[in-house]
């Protein structure tokens, strides 16, 4: 097989680099080079996606699927796809499964509703550009070439939004940590080098169409994650399990401020944790074991803290050690004077 990777190799497109040439393909990764370096035996080729002749540098060459992971204006997955079309047979896009109409419904699938987006349109907001992206390329090469991996919440080493890093930094500090319950309360996520290994996969099958892929529901917890958290870690830490209601109550915000981590009662939010996720069973989807995700993505945090090379978390992940020790006090009197 012939890949062609369009984008970075900070996350999910090293990832999927990585898998392809585990399995002996033939890989050209095309991107502006300012992130890390290809691994050995993949062609790299520098190439802006903003500019008109941004293709021209890859001669003419054929390709048996483009994985493509571009997440702003849509206009530039339909300008890629109209100079590459006729050269690729079959197109993998990682998309979000936050293109679907909000509210999305509890235990939703590929069939829920999606968001009003343009394919010509530049960048809006990320929901409206995800989808935008899926209908340049369904409009361009035809729905029967395209695969959207309409992706949860992706976890994993390299990860560089920030969320299962800051809970592994945070919980190695030890003490008394805020965490946030019930302790048996059913999260989704995947791990990237799962959405790699199903969206490769479905390329060489030649599949189409939207799929949705998270784990399924049940296969993890919160409680889970944090306790995997301290073992990994080694971690004296305290988790103090927390009522949902005094989380809110204390002004903190779910997802942002406390990763991962939503209240199940807010069922609009929730229902990020509650795909169904029968489709990607169908198509193969296996998922590692929680201990396996956490515990690379803390080999990969001591790694680049020790290089000073860590990504920057996206503004807003992470609870400021002085509001949770804050709400931790109010936590404790509240339990001795019940």
């Amino acid at each position: 097989m012939k890949l062609l990777m369009l984008g970075g190799t900070s996350f999910v497109g090293h990832a999927v680099v990585a898998d392809a040439v585990s399995r002996g393909w033939d890989v050209t990764l095309a991107n502006r080079g300012r992130l890390d370096q290809p691994p050995p035996g993949v062609r790299h080729v520098v190439l802006d996606r903003l500019e008109p002749s941004a293709y021209d540098v890859l001669d003419g060459d054929a390709f048996d699927l483009v994985v493509d992971t571009w997440s702003t204006a849509p206009r530039v997955v339909r300008d890629a796809a109209r100079a590459l079309g006729d050269r690729v047979d079959r197109w993998v896009y990682v998309s979000s499964r936050s293109v679907y109409a909000w509210p999305i419904p509890q235990g939703g699938d590929e069939s829920v509703p999606t968001t009003d987006a343009d394919p010509d349109a530049e960048a809006t907001d990320y929901a409206a550009d995800k989808r935008g992206c899926e209908l340049a390329l369904e409009r361009e090469l035809g729905a029967d070439r395209v695969v959207h991996l309409r992706a949860g919440l992706i976890l994993g080493p390299r990860e560089n939004v920030g969320r299962l890093p800051w809970w592994l930094r945070r919980i190695a500090r030890g003490g008394e940590v805020l965490a946030p319950g019930p302790h048996d309360l059913g999260i989704q996520y995947i791990d990237a080098r799962d959405l790699a290994r199903l969206g490769l996969d479905a390329g060489a099958a030649g599949r189409s169409g939207p799929v949705d892929v998270v784990s399924p529901r049940g296969a993890a917890t919160m409680g889970e994650l944090l306790d995997t958290c301290v073992d990994v870690t080694g971690s004296d830490a305290e988790l103090v399990w927390v009522d949902p209601e005094f989380v809110l109550a204390q002004g903190i915000e779910p997802w942002g401020e406390l990763p991962v981590w939503m209240p199940q009662d807010d069922v609009e939010m929730y229902a990020l944790h509650t795909s169904d996720v029968a489709r990607a069973l169908d198509w193969g989807l296996r998922i590692r074991p929680v201990r396996e995700t956490v515990a690379d993505t803390w080999a990969w945090v001591q790694e680049v803290d020790a290089a000073g090379a860590a990504p920057e978390a996206r503004p807003g992940i992470g609870l400021d050690a002085g509001k949770e020790r804050a709400a931790l006090d109010v936590w404790r009197s509240s339990q001795s004077s019940a």
